[in-house]
């Protein structure tokens, strides 16, 4: 078994205590496990009650801890790509270029080497189980669709600099003040390029890679769920399972919680009809902070006693293009979208489909080059994007 579970969920609901509790499970049954954080405000140390370096550190039998520091990968491991843009930068003088030194990586750049470090971990095979405890949902998406958006903008952007580079190139440096990227540099952008292909390979692989969402019983953080499940789905991840964690025992006698249990077995409703189609496992409330290996295993025997945790648990397909009567359809997956949320856009061979701050590129297929939109409708969760061909 080579698997990849990545949890996350908004700040404060628990996710690094779920991650952890998997981890120690998965080491109780044999299985090498290494649990990662991605996330810069690493707790990892704090719940193990132990010492987690940025290289992996074995805990105990069969498992290991690693909290990634994206300046020290950058620095040990990746540093030519820092080069191959530094080769692409204009310079007043040296001054200016020993400064850029100083700049460990691009704006985004943080969530590549955080990727790239789980890549190489699951490439080498050391781990049968790579565990994921990331940021707060947001900067999750953000980090897993890094890839997907710097491929995007390469594919804008360098086959026309390689054209531009044989006829500009001699006019560039006197005509604009500019220098266009030579060619090892460009060698060492394709060689990212084809880094960042292998990251969306791997991190949409449904057989090898999920995600799963913890939650709370809770009005705000049900909603914010809802939407995090929404934008994970539309840049095509596989959610596999959804943690409701906190749930106050139904034997507690203390009046105190009388009131909390009613709300609670409210919104537990709620969760199960709106996430009818996932898994969902549940993760009780405790007295006390669960710290250590002996806190971790109160979770484990209470409420991870499940056979095949570890397996994918659901494999959804979020968008697929199909050829239909008159062209073809694009369908895509957006589970609590709102119609007069979505925003469909049309960028010459890519579709672009927005909702709130989130924004997905999609290229097409060569097979529609001839072929432009001629409508689109939302249904049941499905968004569908219809092509005709182009009349000249």
């Amino acid at each position: 078994m080579k698997r990849i579970i990545i949890f996350t969920g908004k700040g404060g609901v628990g996710k690094t205590s779920a991650a952890a509790a998997h981890a120690l499970k998965a080491s109780i049954e044999g299985i090498k496990t290494l649990i990662v954080s991605t996330d810069m405000a690493h707790n990892l140390s704090d719940i193990f009650m132990q010492q987690i370096k940025n290289e992996p550190t074995e805990m105990r039998e069969n498992l290991w801890g690693l909290e990634i520091d994206p300046n020290y990968e950058m620095e040990n491991y990746y540093g030519s790509i820092q080069a191959a843009f530094k080769k692409m930068m204009v310079f007043k003088d040296e001054e200016q270029a020993e400064s850029f030194e100083d700049i460990v990586v691009f704006p985004g750049m943080e969530e590549l080497f955080c990727l790239l470090k789980i890549k190489d971990l699951y490439d080498k095979g050391t781990y049968d189980l790579i565990i994921v405890d990331s940021a707060p949902t947001g900067e999750t998406i953000s980090l897993l669709k890094f890839p997907e958006l710097m491929s995007w903008y390469m594919e804008k952007l360098f086959p026309i600099g390689k054209v531009a580079m044989k006829v500009l190139r001699p006019i560039s440096k006197i005509a604009f003040k500019i220098e266009m990227p030579d060619k090892q540099a460009m060698n060492d952008i394709e060689k990212l390029y084809i880094m960042l292909t292998d990251l969306q390979n791997l991190f949409k692989d449904r057989e090898s890679c999920s995600i799963r969402l913890v939650t709370i019983p809770e009005k705000m953080v049900i909603e914010e769920t809802k939407r995090n499940y929404m934008y994970l789905n539309l840049y095509n991840f596989n959610v596999d399972a959804i943690y409701i964690n906190r749930i106050i025992p139904q034997d507690i006698g203390n009046e105190f919680f009388d009131e909390w249990k009613c709300i609670q077995r409210k919104y537990m409703e709620e969760i199960d009809s709106v996430f009818l189609n996932l898994p969902r496992f549940k993760i009780k409330w405790y007295e006390v902070d669960i710290n250590g290996i002996c806190g971790l295993e109160r979770i484990v025997v209470d409420s991870l006693n499940v056979k095949d945790i570890f397996k994918v648990q659901k494999i959804t397909f979020n968008e697929k293009f199909e050829k239909v009567e008159g062209g073809y359809k694009l369908q895509v997956y957006v589970p609590f979208g709102d119609k007069k949320d979505l925003e469909l856009y049309e960028t010459g061979s890519d579709i672009s489909i927005k909702i709130g701050n989130f924004k997905r590129n999609i290229p097409c297929p060569n097979s529609l080059r001839k072929y432009s939109i001629s409508k689109a409708d939302f249904n049941e969760d499905y968004l569908s994007i219809y092509f005709d061909e182009k009349v000249d």
